[in-house]
């Protein structure tokens, strides 16, 4: 009984630690941006308020990729997310608020099938592939950069770069737990 006590005891501080050095990764991984010049952004979609406007961690998101953008990073911007409760398209209003921020319209390109962050990274990849080309840089927040990369990668993707908003809350701390276990599932999925 006492050797079956010792045993549970050491797998339950291997799987903290495990989940230490993981969050430790993903958090560091996701606030060192990776920046180079790449063919395309793709923002990844949130919130947007009942008024119609972005969440601020959506405007987070879109405030770092009209920065780059301008910074002349990348030639064009794939917004992609989905119709949320709140009744927008994601893509649509990221859109329109990059045009208003100064981002020409022809650059934009709409992904409105973007429900989650492998269909994102799905439908990223066909858009590049018609497009030719084969350079990304991922934007989001800092704790979903390195699923985000993943889900880049399996699809096929190899040359990801990265960039995060820069908006912080409490509500990270749920965020990167869950994020703990996405990766994990991401990393087993077939696509």
């Amino acid at each position: 009984m006492r050797k079956l006590l010792k045993l549970l005891v050491t797998i339950v501080l291997v799987m903290i630690l495990w989940f230490g050095v993981h969050t430790l990764y993903t958090v560091a991984d996701g606030l060192i941006d990776e920046l180079e010049k790449v063919d395309v952004a793709v923002v990844l979609g949130n919130k947007i308020e009942l008024t119609g406007e972005p969440s601020q961690r959506l405007k987070s998101r879109l405030n770092a990729a009209i920065d780059l953008y301008k910074k002349d990073y990348f030639r064009y911007v794939i917004v992609s997310g989905g119709v949320g409760k709140e009744g927008f398209d994601e893509a649509v209003v990221m859109k329109e608020y990059m045009v208003s921020n100064g981002v020409p319209e022809e650059v934009i390109l709409v992904d409105s099938n973007g429900y989650n962050t492998m269909m994102t990274a799905i439908n990223a990849k066909e858009i590049m592939d018609r497009m030719e080309l084969d350079s990304v840089m991922v934007i989001s927040q800092y704790f979903h950069i390195t699923r985000s990369k993943l889900a880049f990668n399996k699809v096929g993707i190899e040359n990801i770069y990265s960039a995060h908003g820069s908006y912080f809350e409490i509500r990270d701390v749920y965020s990167i737990i869950r994020e703990f276990i996405g990766y994990y599932k991401y990393l087993f999925v077939r696509v």
